[in-house]
């Protein structure tokens, strides 16, 4: 098996995906008040794509051991091409839930999704224990990289409508049709994998000796996405815009910038857990970004406000590659492809829930009571994950 081949085009389609992302993410909110919808719609559209993925996710940790990975992304970038093709032409409410429900959007921006379970136990088995948390930190680097860019683009919808002589709606309808067209470039791409890399069933098997710590990490991970859906970026984008009038250009640079930050972070993630450990990362770092956000709630300007959603950018992201190697270190290789599955799950089911009541409470009320119970379920699951797991210890910090 030719490892650094594969793990460099699983690292390529990660870019690529999240450019889409990126844009699709920010434009969402926009595309749908466009046409008429509210927050409490945008925020029930949210939850019917993140609820769609979870269910999809889901079955891709019970029984795609049975499957080959290398089958199931390529059929899952066919799925990204009908779900941009039919957003784009969807005008009504209940059409856009329907293929929200049915399809890959990502309002989050966020790694979740069908594809994250089967790339993840790929980067595990691609390299050494020793090198496993800073292998995951490049996987989620160039995906943030990717969706900061795609938020950076969103900034060209009003330049090209001009140009073009179209309307907004137009060129809003075109950009998801672009997202379709990037499934189309991820199938060519995953095309390429070769055999060994797709993970074939003789080489997985699902939950075995760890389902009582896969599970036990999975409720914990349902209670941080659970607070993670009220800080949606769909939404959080939303709130600038109604608060404080940005425009979209200016949402555009602003998640850019914050996007490159939370990326460039993650390369400290592998340092930081070699000195600390994994679980000391995912913690000591999330609790003060959550703290941020929380306290951007009552922030009496935009320059307040997106300070503190910096910071909060800053420190949010180290814990994810942290994450993903806690993961894949805690179970059996033959069982991660199983544990990955299910323990993203919780990632879109749990916070699946939320942006619906967030869309709610932003309607009903002038404060972001959304910041305040994210954040402050977010700093929940931190305690209770120290709490839990902290002896809990990963091979090479044995």
């Amino acid at each position: 098996m030719d490892l650094k081949r594969s793990a460099r085009l699983l690292l390529t389609t990660k870019a690529i995906r999240g450019y889409g992302d990126g844009f699709t993410a920010l434009l969402l909110p926009v595309y749908l008040i466009s046409l008429g919808l509210g927050p409490f719609e945008v925020g029930l559209v949210a939850t019917a794509a993140m609820l769609g993925s979870a269910i999809l996710t889901l079955a891709v940790g019970v029984a795609g051991h049975r499957v080959s990975a290398r089958g199931l992304l390529m059929l899952s970038c066919l799925l990204m091409l009908i779900t941009g093709l039919a957003f784009s032409q969807a005008q009504s409410f209940w059409p856009l839930i329907i293929v929200a429900f049915v399809g890959t959007l990502n309002p989050s921006s966020g790694d979740v999704g069908v594809f994250v379970p089967l790339e993840q136990a790929m980067m595990a088995n691609a390299g050494p224990d020793a090198d496993r948390t800073t292998r995951f930190a490049m996987y989620n680097v160039v995906g943030a990289v990717g969706v900061a860019l795609g938020a950076l683009s969103v900034g060209l919808i009003d330049p090209l409508t001009r140009l073009l002589a179209r309307s907004r709606s137009d060129m809003l309808e075109a950009a998801f049709a672009l997202y379709g067209l990037i499934g189309v470039a991820a199938f060519l791409l995953y095309r390429q994998l070769p055999t060994e890399a797709a993970e074939v069933a003789a080489q997985r098997t699902g939950l075995g000796p760890s389902r009582k710590r896969v599970f036990q990490l999975a409720a914990l991970f349902s209670l941080d996405s659970f607070g993670g859906g009220f800080l949606v970026q769909s939404l959080l984008a939303l709130w600038l815009f109604n608060r404080f009038d940005m425009t979209l250009a200016t949402a555009g640079v602003f998640f850019f910038w914050t996007g490159l930050l939370g990326a460039a972070s993650q390369f400290l993630a592998g340092r930081i857990a070699g000195r600390i450990g994994l679980i000391n990362t995912m913690v000591f770092t999330h609790v003060p970004a959550n703290l941020c956000v929380m306290a951007a709630a009552f922030a009496p300007t935009l320059p307040i406000a997106l300070g503190l959603l910096i910071v909060r950018a800053a420190l949010s992201s180290m814990d994810v590659p942290a994450r993903t190697s806690y993961v894949m270190a805690v179970v059996t290789p033959p069982e991660r492809a199983a544990a990955a599955g299910i323990t993203n799950v919780p990632r879109s089911l749990a916070a699946a829930l939320s942006p619906a009541l967030a869309g709610a409470l932003f309607t009903a009320f002038v404060f972001p009571w959304p910041l305040l119970i994210g954040g402050g379920l977010k700093v929940a699951y931190d305690v209770l994950l120290l709490n839990q797991f902290r002896h809990v210890k990963p091979p090479e910090e044995l």
